[in-house]
This record gives structure tokens, sequence and C-alpha cells, in this order.
């Protein structure tokens, strides 16, 4: 069964950073793409960066593009996203995508918090 399971959302004042994590299971980690999207209240879901897993390479959205880092521990499945000058237009939940053999999944999603 395909699992994906976000951490590390929080509160943190503008200019502040956080460390988001995405553990993944169920299929195997370095076969396919990974994504990392988010939803602020009252507005679509939106891609923030994505990365492939086999060769490291990385996009992302111009709005955190020199803000946000995209990394990978695949000895721990895990996927990582570095936030730093955190604005208050970052306020959102923060999921996790892949797609497997044409299914998407979907993690259940973490909350960033930046007041303005």
């Amino acid at each position: 069964e395909v699992q994906l399971v976000e951490s590390g959302g929080g509160l943190v004042q503008a200019g502040g950073s956080l460390r988001l994590s995405c553990a993944a299971s169920g299929f195997t980690f370095d076969r396919y793409p990974i994504g990392l999207f988010r939803q602020a209240p009252g507005k679509k879901r939106e891609g923030v960066s994505c990365i492939n897993i086999s060769d490291g390479r990385s996009d992302y959205a111009d709005s955190v593009k020199g803000r946000f880092t995209i990394s990978t521990d695949n000895a721990k499945n895990t996927v990582y996203l570095e936030m730093n000058s955190l604005k208050p237009e970052d306020t959102a939940v923060y999921y996790c995508n892949v797609d497997v053999r044409a299914f998407t999944y979907w993690g259940q999603g973490t909350q960033v918090t930046v007041p303005s």
C-alpha cells in the first residue's frame, strides 16, 4: 500500500524557517518523482516543488525559488522541503504527491502558518 506521511509543519514568524518531511512507503522510492503541493484557504492546490529521485533533478515554483530547497534521504525513503525566509503568503497545508502505476497518491498534509 502506497503511503505518504508529511510532518514538520507549524507556526513560524515571517522570515523564519521550517523543514517539512514526507516519508514514503509501499513503492520503489527512487522510481517515481515526488511532488510537494500546497493549498491555502479559498485557493486551488498549487505545485511548490518536485524531485526526480533517481537523478536528483528538481524544480520549483517561481514563488519559492531561492527560498525553498527539496532533497531526499534515500535510505529513509524520505523527501525534505527546507523552507527559508517564510512569508505570510506561504501559509497553507502542504502535501506530498506521487503517481504510481497511473494512480495518484496524496499524503494527509501538514499545516504551515506564517502570521502577517
